[in-house]
């Protein structure tokens, strides 16, 4: 959207008491799921796209044209402004797209719940309130009876011929790390059922950020960036094992993975990568001393916790992603190193998925996890893609073992349609 047409465009904010179930709408619209906050989002106020082609400057100008949309706030929030829904693809220099809902219900975990309402003309609360409590209850859809899962590239091949590949230019000296994914391709007899898999989400995957958006639905468990004000935060994860039922047995993987070398230097890579370029936006910036584990319905991770202050003014949110993607979790180090072996022997085209994916307010404030864990469906089918760190010792039997472990994140979502 050209930039001249958002002066038309305005907004409200305004406490709601009403009992309305975020969940219902976003479901049926667009939603985010954390610790802290829901947001749900219906209909379409403003879309525009996000220029990455410039890095920094493209996140500034975007959040520029954002902020130009008039808000009036009767709450007493500081922070109730206008609020976008964000997807960008992996390709860095793809453009992203923003999106507006026209109606937008905020709701943080102490049950505190606003309402915003966004467009060209006149605005009522009441009426947008009316208006939720009309929706029509979600289709209940005839659940499918048959799924067919391909793997794009026969598993054995991954990785018999692109992992060793990866390994083979690791160790000629081109590139000390680089991420791999796998696709697979679900296909069913009935159109799938997106806030079918939402709901299961939301049961399996507490400790994740859950997101719909534009039919990129997903429950990553990695934060690449937030902004608050001047507070910056970061969560990446680079090294992995798998969770056991048995719990000396998982135990005994957890401590695998805490010994492990190759783990904690393909951990170490991401980290002092993000601490680099995180520092020119920052007064002060640092992380744990040591990585925590951080345990997933399927899989163990090595998680560290970054945080820091802003220097003033502030970077919005949407120029911190610009700068930190894509990370060494999801391409590799050196980056363009990386990324030219992805384009070359990945033969797949990633689209939304390990892209940043989260939302921002009209002050540059937001949170952005990235995409994994994560499926692009359209109608009867569903693109799922696992990625996996290659380094100079990485055992390729394993890597795809560890792609078995992360897909079922999605797959078993999906699958839990058929009846």
């Amino acid at each position: 959207m050209n930039s001249f047409t958002l002066n038309n465009v305005k907004s409200i904010t305004a406490p709601l008491d009403s009992n309305i179930d975020l969940l219902q709408v976003g479901a049926g619209g667009m939603l985010w799921v954390d610790k802290d906050l829901t947001l749900a989002g219906f209909g379409e106020a403003v879309r525009f796209t996000v220029d990455r082609t410039n890095g920094r400057a493209g996140g500034a100008a975007a959040q520029k044209s954002f902020s130009r949309i008039s808000h009036i706030n009767e709450t007493e929030e500081p922070s109730a402004g206008p609020t976008a829904f964000v997807t960008f693809p992996f390709d860095s220099k793809a453009d992203g797209e923003l999106i507006v809902p026209r109606i937008l219900l905020r709701q943080r975990s102490d049950g505190r719940t606003w309402l915003t309402i966004t467009g060209d003309g006149f605005l009522s609360i009441e009426k947008a309130i009316e208006e939720i409590h009309s929706f029509p209850a979600l289709e209940e859809n005839s659940p499918p009876t048959r799924a067919e899962v391909e793997s794009i590239i026969p598993p054995d091949q991954w990785r018999d011929e692109i992992v060793t590949k990866a390994i083979e230019h690791i160790l000629a000296g081109d590139l000390e790390k680089v991420v791999l994914a796998r696709e697979l391709m679900v296909t069913m007899d009935r159109d799938i059922d997106i806030p079918k898999i939402i709901e299961s989400l939301i049961s399996t995957e507490p400790n994740a950020m859950i997101f719909s958006i534009d039919n990129f639905v997903g429950a990553s468990p990695e934060l690449l960036v937030s902004r608050a004000g001047d507070v910056v935060q970061a969560h990446p994860l680079a090294g992995t094992t798998a969770r056991l039922s048995d719990k000396e047995a998982d135990q005994s993987s957890i401590a695998r993975l805490l010994d492990s070398t190759k783990d904690h230097s393909e951990h170490r890579i991401t980290i002092e990568w993000l601490l680099n370029e995180l520092l020119p936006f920052c007064s002060y910036v640092d992380a744990d001393p040591e990585p925590n584990i951080v345990s997933l319905p399927n899989v163990h991770h090595l998680g560290t916790r970054v945080h820091g202050q802003l220097s003033h003014p502030a970077a919005s949110v949407l120029e911190l992603v610009a700068a930190l993607h894509p990370t060494p979790a999801v391409a590799g180090k050196p980056q363009n190193a990386a990324i030219a072996l992805i384009s070359e022997i990945e033969r797949a085209e990633r689209g939304k998925y390990a892209g940043p994916v989260g939302w921002v307010d009209s002050d540059g404030n937001g949170v952005f996890a990235v995409g994994i864990r994560s499926a692009q469906i359209k109608k009867t089918e569903a693109r799922l893609f696992a990625g996996v760190g290659i380094v100079a010792d990485s055992d390729p039997q394993l890597e795809l073992v560890e792609t078995h472990l992360k897909f079922q994140t999605m797959l078993s979502a999906i699958l839990s349609l058929v009846e």
